[in-house]
């Protein structure tokens, strides 16, 4: 009688252990989902709002003054980086580390690459376990254009 009372006790603790592991397990990977979703989003609305702050506006004023059909949108390489490099830590999540890399800016036509990398990390097996977490972004200013 007190062996299968025994026998029962363990398997309550063994489902309960079990339960915290579950538990901790979705915890983390609900982390780390939304640390990227968090991330994608930052990037493209940041990399939007910098492309738009860096328009040069003088170069397309005297552009459709000389031909009012052409289209000449440019944009600014240092305006660019700085606006994004500000947006960009206004938002971020400061509990992680960032790496922004730039890989291309063209002015003409309005064109930027950049890469996003962050770190996400848990000890929850006793050991520390590093993922990165990547998103890339090929971003093109479009604009209306009426004949």
């Amino acid at each position: 009688m007190v062996g299968d009372m025994l026998k029962e006790s363990i398997w309550g603790y063994a489902i309960l252990t079990l339960g915290i592991l579950a538990v901790g397990i979705i915890w983390f990977f609900a982390n780390t989902t939304r640390t990227d979703q968090h991330n994608y989003n930052l990037l493209k609305e940041t990399t939007e709002a910098a492309m738009f702050d860096a328009l040069d506006l003088a170069t397309y004023r005297k552009c459709k003054e000389s031909d009012p059909e052409s289209e000449c949108v440019r944009i600014e390489e240092e305006k660019f980086v700085e606006s994004f490099i500000r947006r960009f830590a206004e938002n971020a999540d400061l509990s992680n580390t960032y790496l922004i890399e730039i890989y291309d800016v063209n002015e003409t036509p309005p064109k930027v690459s950049l890469k996003v990398s962050s770190t996400q990390d848990t000890s929850a097996t006793g050991e520390i376990i590093e993922f990165n977490i990547v998103n890339n972004i090929d971003a093109i200013l479009e604009t209306k254009y009426k004949n």
